[in-house]
């Protein structure tokens, strides 16, 4: 059982799926991937008007601090189908001495390294495994620039599933090892994620697993949105002013705006929702140059190149949905060089306490970009979102 069921029995609001693209409504009852009729990713959708009637917040905030108790709001409908290994309810830690050097009194890091795997991915595969298992998937293919891949297998194993992960060949060896430990099979293909894409869904032998690639299924964003709820809930049910989030196929910030949308259709908070701040490297920055040249969609980036594998992503698939987020919010989007990268994670150690992820430390050096061009002052509530832990990338230490 994810959440002790104080207030009755725990159910799920979910109604349907609903296409991000043309607007389609599908069952939720069957096995879907994206939209039939054109491809677009699908958005999980839940009666939020009984919702509201039904429950107050604090019945969720007063259950397990994990994500599943947000089970009102996740789309697995009985709870015995859930697998879970305690992911969630990640800290939000005051970023004092961070915030004295920047300008920035009320500076916050979430820091997603603490979850299983330790990185922010437990919580969209602990959704869409759940969900998976569910349905009666009982084989998965995942192909992954590694984290998505580890939490994969981690997840898969608990809950009995075969998992099929295909990894660029120059993916961090901890999460080649992991995933080998976690009993999945694993593929090494020549390139970058895109290719390991490709490959994972050209091979035959798989022709009958579910794709777990990034937004090609409606799940995985749930259990990203997460992270809204949290934040949302503790800084007392109030908005942050702007969120830097680290964006490679950029289910994080899709999740997250999606998890702000609901929370205000509740009546839970006020405010405008947070401005969202895409962080990407200078080696591969599609979002960037599609964002900034006015496109609704990115053109694939070209031999993209960073140390920061979780942002090697030439195309993201949901890349009009980030682009759409990002100009809805009155965010922006900017690149960083990976020495930037490099020196922020000693640095954001030093002075906070968290061992960040090159991706989670992208964000500190996007944030000095934001301050120096005067787009964050200092009565903004800022959250740098640290998506895993850099003791998985002790060699960028060196």
């Amino acid at each position: 059982m994810p959440a002790r069921p104080e207030d009755g029995e725990l159910k799920s609001y979910l109604t349907h799926l609903e296409c991000t693209a043309c607007g389609k409504h599908l069952s939720a009852e069957t096995l879907h991937g994206v939209c039939p009729a054109c491809g677009g990713v699908l958005y999980a959708r839940y009666d939020l008007s009984k919702l509201r009637r039904d429950v107050e917040p604090k019945q969720l905030t007063d259950r397990p601090n994990t994500m599943w108790r947000f089970f009102e709001l996740l789309p697995v409908l009985d709870p015995a189908a859930v697998i879970t290994l305690g992911e969630g309810g990640t800290p939000l830690s005051h970023a004092a001495n961070l915030g004295r050097s920047l300008g920035l009194p009320h500076l916050y890091i979430k820091d997603e390294g603490l979850n299983p795997t330790l990185t922010f991915k437990a919580r969209g595969m602990a959704a869409a495994l759940s969900k998976a298992r569910e349905m009666g998937v009982r084989k998965v293919v995942v192909p992954s620039a590694g984290n998505a891949a580890s939490a994969a297998a981690a997840y898969a194993a608990k809950g009995g599933i075969e998992a099929h992960l295909f990894l660029p060949t120059n993916a961090p060896d901890a999460n080649k090892r992991e995933c080998v430990a976690l009993g999945g099979h694993v593929t090494l293909v020549d390139g970058h994620i895109g290719d390991a894409g490709r490959a994972a869904r050209e091979q035959p032998s798989l022709a009958d697993a579910f794709d777990l690639s990034t937004l090609r299924e409606p799940y995985r964003a749930e259990g990203k949105k997460t992270m809204a709820f949290e934040l949302a809930a503790d800084l007392g049910w109030r908005m942050p002013d702007v969120i830097v989030y680290p964006t490679g196929g950029g289910t994080g910030i899709i999740g997250m705006w999606k998890g702000f949308q609901e929370l205000l259709d509740l009546g839970w908070v006020e405010g405008p929702p947070p401005r969202m701040v895409a962080v990407q490297a200078v080696g591969c920055q599609p979002i960037v140059q599609a964002f900034h040249d006015g496109q609704e969609t990115c053109a694939e980036w070209p031999e993209p190149r960073t140390v920061a594998q979780g942002l090697e992503v030439p195309k993201p698939f949901a890349d009009y949905l980030v682009l759409r987020i990002l100009r809805e919010s009155g965010g922006t989007a900017l690149a960083v060089s990976d020495d930037a990268m490099r020196g922020a994670m000693g640095q954001m150690a030093a002075a906070e306490g968290i061992l960040p992820c090159p991706e989670g430390a992208a964000t500190l050096c996007g944030l000095r970009e934001l301050v120096s061009r005067g787009l964050v002052g200092s009565d903004d509530t800022v959250v740098l979102l640290n998506t895993g832990s850099g003791l998985k990338y002790l060699d960028l230490l060196e």
